[in-house]
């Protein structure tokens, strides 16, 4: 009976953990990025987090924590509107492609050393 207790908690743990990943990205970029940066449709985002069992498939959970870590970096560092622009705008480290793409296209080792290197000032914006 413990085990049964202990796995609904871990699951229960993760959906909202999902939640709040998808809540916080939607506050920070808007439905429509987060769609385009997970490869989702434009609704999807929304429902996640109305969703009490949030269904996401392994490789859009990885690229909305992915992005949610890049986002939390970036606000800390240089504030919620230049963070916004950063994920949208053409990215010379990215090959003149927005970092949100490059999310989509799972180029996260790209997108970590573009935003490593934005934070630390060795790019222009």
């Amino acid at each position: 009976m413990l085990r049964s207790t202990e796995r609904i908690q871990r699951l229960t743990n993760e959906a909202r953990r999902k939640r709040d990943v998808v809540r916080q990205l939607n506050n920070a970029l808007g439905v429509t990025l987060v769609a385009a940066l997970t490869g989702v449709p434009r609704d999807q985002p929304n429902e996640w987090v109305g969703s009490e069992w949030p269904s996401l498939a392994p490789e859009v959970w990885i690229r909305a924590q992915f992005a949610n870590h890049v986002w939390i970096a970036l606000e800390a560092a240089e504030g919620r509107e230049v963070a916004r622009r950063w994920f949208i705008g053409a990215n010379p480290l990215l090959d003149e492609r927005a970092p949100v793409l490059a999310i989509r296209e799972d180029r996260h080792a790209e997108v970590r050393r573009a935003v490593e290197a934005f934070i630390d000032g060795d790019v222009d914006e």
